[in-house]
């Protein structure tokens, strides 16, 4: 029933994600615009330079704001990143129990020796 669960969290997840791949892909590129203006307004002297920059890094900065439903997308791709962490944990834990009489048998001689 627990991979069941995982499965339908990781199901709706996966939706949300596809849903809002359009604003992370404008999230990234606003992100980016905005880096590049900085970086180029701190390595610019003209006065002039500095105006069209900072007014490039403002319009990227309210492009960053439009896209906030990524964030969203991003938390839905963090929980399927968990939702895969946890489906893998349990099958290790399923591989190390092992209902083979024969494996349980060389535990319990083994305990009986020492």
């Amino acid at each position: 029933m627990k991979k069941f669960g995982l499965l339908l969290a990781g199901g709706i997840a996966a939706i949300v994600l596809i849903a809002n791949l359009g604003p992370i892909v404008g999230l990234a590129l606003s992100v980016l615009i905005m880096y590049y203006s900085f970086k180029q307004f701190i390595r610019t002297d003209s006065t002039f330079k500095k105006i069209i920059w900072a007014l490039i890094g403002l319009a990227a900065f309210s492009a960053t704001i439009s896209n906030f439903p990524a964030i969203i997308g991003l938390v839905a791709l963090y929980i399927i990143y968990v939702i895969y962490k946890n489906w893998k944990k349990d099958e290790i834990i399923v591989e190390e129990k092992s209902n083979d009489p024969f494996t349980n048998f060389e535990k319990e001689w083994s305990q009986l020796k020492n």
